[in-house]
C-alpha cells in the first residue's frame, strides 16, 4: 500500500524513494530552492505535521533545524505505508493588507519627499547621483514579522502601491517566538536564520512585476530582534535584561548618533540596484522595536492632539499610548497562539484557515474558510469568534473549563479541526498578556479606557477581529465600536511612509528619542494583572482588583 502524502493542501501517493521536494514537484507545488536538490541552499524547508516516521533520518546538511523541520530535498521517503502531511514556507497567498489609507498620515496623504530622486537620467540618492536610469524608480517597504513577512513595491515618483508579497517567516525553524530564535541565532552562530530570510527574500524578488535594479532603496521595519538579525548583528543582548538591541546600548556610550541601520545591499546579495541603499527604522527601547516605530509614523501620533492608544496584536504584542506631547510605548510577550503556533489546530492566516465561526441556537457550527475550500486549520480571528461564541453560549466559562470538561470543542469532524482546553489555556496566556500590556501602559500614563478617543487596533490578525468576540473574552478594552479602528498592517503602512517621505524618517526618530518605555516586568502588579487578564470576561477598566 503507497504512503499518501499531503502538501500544502495538495495530495499524492507515492512508493518509498523520493524525496518530498520530487513529491511537490509532481503538483506543481514550487519549493523554494537556490542549489537545485543538492541540500547546500538550506532553503528548501518544509514543516512535518504528522508521519515523521516515514521519512529518513535528517542528514547532516539538516542539523540546524530543529522539531518537525526538514529538508524537503534531503527527506526521502523511507515507508512502505503511511501519511504524511507537510507544508512549505510559502503555502498558498496569505492575506495581505493593503487598507488604512483613512489614517492621517498615512501612504496616500504623504507629500512626496523620498530620499531617492531623479534629475533627467540621473539617479540620487540623498541629493548625490548613484547611477543613470531613464527607468521607474522604486522602493521595498519590508515588515519582518516573525510570522510573516510582508513586501509592498512602491512607485517612488508617484507614491503608489504597485504590488505586495507575503510569505511566512522561514526563520521559524528556530523558534516561533522571539526569545527562542535569539536562542537559536546565539547558539549556532553563522547567521543561519539572516541567512535564510535572504534566500527566501531573493525569490520574491524574482515574482515582483520590476526589474529588481529598478529598486534603489529598501525600508526595514520588525521588531528589535527581527530587524537586527536581518542586519547581521548580534541579538544576544535583546535577550539578556535589560532586553537591548545592541544599537541602542552603542547609543548610550556615544558610538552612534541612532539606532538607524543603513547598509549597500551588496552586503546583503539582494538583487536590487547595488548603489541603493536597504534603511532599518529606529528601535524605540528593547523589543518595542523598529515596528512599534512604523506604527507610531502610521497613526501620525508625533502630531497627535487627542489622546490615541495602538495596540499592535501579535507574537510580541506592542502598546502605544499619547499624542504629541507624551508617547508611552511597552511591550508584551504575548507568544504565538493567537497566529496558530503551539496550538493543535491552529495555522496563520492561509487558505484552508478557518476565519468565522458561529454557533446557533441547535448547536450546529457555521464557519467560514479563508479561499473557500475545505477546512485544514483555524487562524486567529476564527480563534478569537470561537472563545467569544463559546462564552456566549455558556459552553466555556470565564476560567476557561469547557461545559463538557475533557472534551475537546469540534469546529468540523470531518476534517479534524478542533480546540481543547489546553489550546483555551495557551490563548488565555496571550490574551492575558496583551491585555495587562494596556492596563499597565495606560495607568501609568494616568488615565483609564474610558480617557481614550482613539484605539487603533493593527496587526494582519486585529484588522479581521469580530470586535464583540474580542471584548466578550477581554482581548481588548469593553470601549465603543466609534472609538475602536482597525488598522491592520500599521507596520508596512509606516515603512511606506518612511520610504516615501525623508522629512517624516526625521519626525519618527525625534518621536523615538522622546518616547518613555514601560517595563512590564519590572512592575511590581504585574503578576497580578497577568492573572486576571489571563480569565475570560470583559474588560471594563484599566485598573484590576489586587490579587491578595
Amino acid at each position: 500500500m503507497p504512503v499518501s502524502i499531503e502538501i500544502n493542501g495538495e495530495s499524492l501517493t507515492t512508493e518509498k524513494g523520493p524525496s518530498i521536494f520530487d513529491c511537490a514537484e509532481r503538483v506543481d507545488i514550487r519549493v523554494p530552492t537556490s542549489c537545485k536538490k543538492q541540500g547546500r541552499c538550506r532553503e528548501c524547508i518544509v514543516e512535518v505535521q504528522e508521519g515523521m516516521e516515514c521519512l529518513s533520518p535528517r542528514t547532516e546538511e539538516e542539523a540546524h533545524l530543529t522539531e518537525n523541520y526538514r529538508l524537503s530535498c534531503r527527506a526521502r521517503i523511507v515507508a512502505d505505508e503511511g501519511h504524511l502531511r507537510c507544508h512549505t514556507m510559502r503555502r498558498g497567498a496569505l492575506k495581505i493588507e493593503t487598507g488604512g489609507r483613512h489614517l492621517p498620515g498615512v501612504a496616500g496623504q504623504v507629500d512626496l519627499d523620498p530620499a531617492v530622486t531623479r534629475e533627467g537620467s540621473r539617479i540620487l540618492l540623498d541629493g548625490e547621483e548613484i547611477t543613470q536610469s531613464d527607468g521607474p524608480i522604486y522602493g521595498l517597504a519590508v515588515d519582518l514579522g516573525t510570522t510573516t513577512v510582508v513586501m509592498w513595491l512602491i512607485d517612488l515618483e508617484t507614491g503608489d502601491m504597485v504590488a505586495s508579497q507575503a510569505f511566512e517567516n522561514p526563520q521559524a525553524f528556530g523558534g516561533s517566538d522571539v526569545m527562542s530564535r535569539i536562542r537559536y541565532d546565539t547558539d549556532h552562530g553563522d547567521n543561519i536564520l539572516q541567512r535564510t530570510l535572504l534566500a527566501y527574500m531573493r525569490h520574491v524578488f524574482e515574482d515582483l512585476p520590476c526589474k529588481p535594479s529598478d529598486i534603489y532603496e529598501m525600508i526595514i521595519t520588525g521588531n528589535a530582534t527581527m530587524r537586527d538579525m536581518f542586519f547581521g548583528l548580534s541579538v544576544y543582548s535583546i535577550g539578556q535584561t535589560p532586553y537591548r538591541s545592541i544599537t541602542e546600548l552603542e547609543s548610550d556610550d556615544g558610538k552612534r548618533a541612532t539606532t538607524v541601520l543603513s547598509e549597500n545591499p551588496r552586503r546583503f546579495a539582494l538583487p536590487m540596484n547595488p548603489n541603493g541603499r536597504v534603511y532599518g527604522l529606529p528601535v524605540i527601547s528593547g523589543h518595542v522595536g523598529a515596528d512599534t516605530a512604523a506604527c507610531l509614523l502610521a497613526i501620525n501620533m508625533q502630531h497627535e492632539e487627542r489622546i490615541v492608544a495602538l495596540m499592535d496584536i501579535g507574537t510580541n504584542t506592542e502598546v502605544l499610548v499619547g499624542n504629541k506631547d507624551r508617547i508611552m510605548c511597552s511591550s508584551c510577550p504575548a507568544g504565538p497562539a493567537f497566529e496558530g503556533g503551539e496550538l493543535k489546530c491552529g495555522m496563520p492566516g492561509l487558505e484552508g484557515a478557518i476565519e468565522r465561526v458561529k454557533i446557533e441556537k441547535n448547536g450546529n457550527v457555521q464557519v467560514s474558510v479563508i479561499g473557500d475550500t475545505h477546512p485544514v486549520g483555524i487562524c486567529g480571528s476564527g480563534l478569537v469568534d470561537t472563545l467569544g461564541e463559546l462564552l456566549r453560549t455558556e459552553r466555556m466559562d470565564r476560567l476557561g473549563r469547557f461545559a463538557k470538561p475533557g472534551q475537546p470543542y469540534w469546529l468540523d469532524r470531518d476534517n479534524g479541526i478542533f480546540l481543547d482546553e489546553n489550546d483555551v489555556s495557551l490563548l488565555a496566556q496571550a490574551k492575558g498578556a496583551n491585555i495587562t500590556g494596556v492596563r499597565l501602559v495606560l495607568r501609568k500614563f494616568g488615565i483609564d479606557f474610558g480617557d481614550l478617543d482613539m484605539f487603533y487596533l493593527a496587526g494582519a490578525f486585529a484588522k479581521h477581529l469580530d470586535l464583540d468576540a474580542a471584548r466578550r473574552m477581554g482581548l481588548i478594552p469593553n470601549i465603543p465600536d466609534e472609538k475602536i479602528v482597525q488598522v491592520g498592517n500599521a507596520s508596512i503602512e509606516g515603512a511606506a511612509v518612511a520610504l516615501k517621505s525623508v522629512k517624516r524618517r526625521q519626525e519618527l526618530e525625534d518621536a523615538v528619542r522622546g518616547a518613555t518605555h514601560v517595563r512590564l516586568e519590572t512592575d511590581p502588579d504585574f503578576f497580578d494583572y497577568f492573572v486576571e487578564g489571563c480569565q475570560y470576561y470583559p474588560a471594563d477598566t484599566a485598573e484590576v482588583p489586587v490579587v491578595s
